[in-house]
């Protein structure tokens, strides 16, 4: 299967873990030596959000945080670039011409932002239209995707599955200031539901539901179209 992976969990609060790099890597590996072909999008993290939230009070605008997130993304992306050694494209993908050249290896193809306005949510939903992939898989640090904040509202109800039609109103509660996409941003959405790609909102804190997902297990929460 062509596969596209972002990472929504990958770098939360704090500096990156090499422990848990590690073990989102191996996973990674894995579904290429089951012959998927792997595409794998990594957002900014917390760090980022402090950093473009010192600029916003600095008198940076908004277009020069986007950047300065994008760098975010780019230099977290090199860091698991670094982690896949042989099994990565050894450059990080900078837009879709870049994914369009380095895909073809049959390598892990990484990838941060790729366009300022952008979230890496947004990318990684353009990089699966691209390689028209079998697989969209957006990890979360919880279950899935919940009726409401399972942060704030412990009696939330995760859901198994959801239209696109219902994820895009849950979605629309979030920001879409640099740094501030919360569960899914609408302009990924819009791409999802153009393309109609397979989708599953999972908790990326256990990798292991990578693998699951994958195998067609029931885990997380499924899009429906």
């Amino acid at each position: 299967m062509r596969i596209v992976v972002k990472l929504g969990h990958a770098f939360g609060e704090g500096l990156p873990e090499a422990d848990s790099i590690r073990r989102q890597c191996e996973v990674l590996k894995q579904l290429v030596q089951l012959g998927h072909r792997v595409v794998v999008v990594i957002g900014g993290g917390s760090i980022s959000r402090d950093y473009i939230s010192v600029a916003r009070r600095l008198g940076a605008s908004w277009s020069e945080c986007d950047q300065l997130g994008i760098d975010f993304t780019r230099l977290n992306a090199r860091l698991f670039v670094a982690a896949l050694g042989d099994a990565a494209f050894s450059e990080v993908a900078r837009d879709l011409c870049d994914l369009a050249k380095f895909y073809p290896s049959g390598k892990i193809v990484v990838m941060g932002g790729i366009s300022p306005g952008q979230s890496t949510d947004a990318a990684s939903a353009l990089a699966a239209e691209a390689i028209r992939a079998d697989l969209f898989l957006r990890t979360l640090d919880v279950e899935g995707v919940y009726e409401a904040d399972p942060k704030s509202n412990k009696d939330a109800r995760k859901l198994d599955t959801i239209r696109i039609e219902e994820l895009k109103r849950l979605a629309a509660f979030g920001g879409e200031e640099a740094g501030q996409y919360k569960l899914f941003d609408h302009v990924a959405i819009n791409i999802l539901a153009r393309s109609k790609i397979p989708t599953v909102f999972l908790n990326g804190r256990d990798p292991e539901n990578i693998l699951r997902a994958v195998r067609g297990e029931k885990v997380g929460t499924k899009v429906l179209y």
